[in-house]
């Protein structure tokens, strides 16, 4: 493609606005429109953006505007619903996590992807931090040789302001459009660990709703166990009871070859690596969490997200997290939550 790439964000909170500004920042993109149903800021929208905002995405459709992208930054439970009317106008998307809250509703984004021939982008963007890339490779070439034990644990803290106070205007919180504590949270690290191990069964879980029962409908923290399709064992435990502040993200591996941590707040450095006749290289700096003010989220990575955007429809690259891969982090969330029942 030799002209610029348009975009267009559908839903223009704080991740919506990062995406735009990404959009801004790549020298092969332009950003055509925003969308957001709160009119009170689409005059600050419209000022800082440079860029008409629309009250609903058909109107924006309706407004004959050209553009070939519509990034949905949208709570949860509209992601499905809003990416499927994306691909009926002939638009390719990019979808922040999680690309649907069922397997079914991710399906039928796919099956209208596949009619419409146009791609999806799924937003995983701690994919693109070193620790994540040297993972990969590490595991990749087989260096840690058979996988034994895999263990994740995500140990974070959201308190009532961050779900508003139970405000029942406030879709954080509500089982039916957050979809629960491993959906909104804790996606990204379940996304690591298939994208580097691969699907699980035998699953069995546990849960626990610790101080959050005024503010949310699901559980806020859980211990989950289960095997690797392909081999070995593996362990997630949650919670964002944490007192505070976000305490850790962390990966340890244990093969047949050797041993691997990857921890901090964000899986974001090597903690402990010994594996045969093999040195940790140096890694380049994680970048930091996306900051939300008292809170904060994954790495700030979407710069890379927009960017493989570009190379994937000019024809130089592939799909980083193609929507196979968001589907399969959907179903295994869903077929952890089954053990509630």
């Amino acid at each position: 493609m030799s002209q610029k790439i348009r975009f267009a964000i559908v839903g223009s909170g704080r991740i919506g606005r990062r995406h735009a500004s990404m959009v801004r920042l790549n020298a092969s993109c332009e950003l055509i429109a925003m969308v957001d149903i709160d009119h009170s800021i689409h005059q600050e929208l419209e000022e800082e953006f440079k860029v008409p905002v629309f009250s609903t995405s058909q109107k924006l459709y309706d407004s004959n505007l050209e553009f070939d992208v519509v990034n949905v930054c949208t709570p949860n439970y509209l992601h499905s619903q809003q990416g499927i009317e994306a691909l009926k106008a002939k638009k390719h998307i990019v979808v922040e996590k999680p690309l649907a809250l069922s397997k079914k509703d991710a399906e039928e984004l796919i099956h209208h992807s596949l009619v419409s021939n146009k791609r999806v982008f799924c937003v995983m963007q701690n994919r693109y931090s070193p620790p994540a890339q040297w993972l990969k490779q590490v595991v990749d070439e087989g260096l840690l040789g058979d996988i034994y034990m895999v263990m994740v644990n995500c140990f974070w803290n959201r308190d009532s302001d961050y779900y508003q106070g139970g405000d029942p205007n406030y879709w954080k919180g509500k089982l039916e459009k957050d979809g629960g504590t491993l959906f909104t949270q804790f996606s990204h690290f379940l996304d690591t660990m298939y994208w580097l191990f691969g699907d699980i069964k035998n699953i069995k879980a546990t849960f626990n709703d610790f101080n959050h029962q005024d503010t949310t409908e699901f559980e806020d923290s859980g211990q989950v166990l289960f095997d690797f399709v392909n081999g070995g064992s593996g362990s997630l435990n949650y919670s964002t009871s944490v007192f505070g502040q976000n305490m850790e993200s962390s990966i340890s591996i244990i093969g047949e070859k050797g041993s691997i941590k990857v921890g901090g707040q964000y899986m974001n450095e090597i903690e402990y690596c010994h594996i045969k006749d093999y040195e940790a290289p140096d890694l380049e700096d994680t970048l930091p969490p996306n900051d939300y003010g008292k809170y904060k989220g994954s790495a700030a990575n979407h710069q890379f997200v927009i960017q493989n955007v570009v190379e994937t429809l000019e024809n130089k690259n592939v799909v980083s997290t193609n929507s196979l891969e968001g589907l399969k982090v959907v179903e295994i969330i869903e077929n952890i939550y089954r053990q509630k029942q």
